[in-house]
């Protein structure tokens, strides 16, 4: 018997952890097959899927390519519209067209309007055909529905905050590129490879850390700081 305004206490064993089942917190259901109880994937189990590049939304250049083109169509359209209903064509179009009927191909406004509108639309194709989003680093994917990145200044800085660490380190500079990391550290005390040796350690480890799909190469240097006077 509870009193009224006491809280009610339940008497239901609570799930404790299974030493036999390799720790789990809740125990398995009766009937459930041992071998499709799986582990949850750790950073050694790259076992998600490819991890590739993200892409990017091209935003900007989407919404720039649509308004020059809907202004031009537009524009088109209404002159078109203007001289089937009797009306003169625009000065442009009557200026444009008696000038590209006079102008020669080889002229140099010709040639370099072309040019500018093949570099226009090579620009435009790289930028439908490539990823794009350089600064995130993809991560190895764990779960077959989740992806995740790595910003690539956020990479440098722990590489750096791990560099510092090492004795004999004065100062770091990191470099975080896609395919590889250049690391110029300053020694003011210890033997200069003690100190590489060290510190291609401390990276490796670091590195492996970031948990990246593809992991960047190090590119370690180690100097002396530069003489005062």
């Amino acid at each position: 018997m509870t009193e009224p305004g006491e809280p009610t206490r339940s008497t239901r064993r609570m799930p404790t952890v299974d030493q036999d089942s390799g720790g789990d917190a809740y125990p398995l259901a009766p009937g459930t097959d041992l071998a499709a109880h799986e582990p949850v994937p750790t950073l050694e189990q790259g076992d998600g899927g490819p991890a590739g590049r993200f892409w990017s939304a091209r935003r900007i250049p989407a919404a720039v390519l649509a308004l020059v083109l809907l202004g031009a169509a537009g524009l088109l359209l209404y002159d078109i519209a203007a001289v089937r209903a009797d009306h003169p064509a625009m000065q442009w179009r009557r200026s444009l067209a008696d000038d590209l009927a006079e102008r020669p191909l080889n002229d140099v406004l010709v040639l370099v309007g072309a040019a500018v509108a093949a570099a226009v639309g090579l620009w435009l194709i790289l930028l439908a055909l490539t990823p794009g989003l350089r600064d995130l680093l993809p991560m190895r994917r764990e779960r077959a529905g989740v992806r995740a990145g790595l910003d690539r200044a956020a990479a440098a800085m722990v590489l750096r905050d791990r560099a510092v660490e090492v004795p004999g380190v004065q100062s770091v500079r990191v470099s975080m590129g896609r395919r590889k990391a250049k690391v110029r550290a300053l020694s003011h005390f210890r033997e200069l490879d003690d100190v590489r040796t060290d510190l291609d350690s401390a990276l490796e480890r670091a590195v492996q850390e970031l948990g990246l799909a593809k992991p960047p190469g190090l590119s370690v240097q180690v100097h002396r700081p530069a003489k005062k006077g």
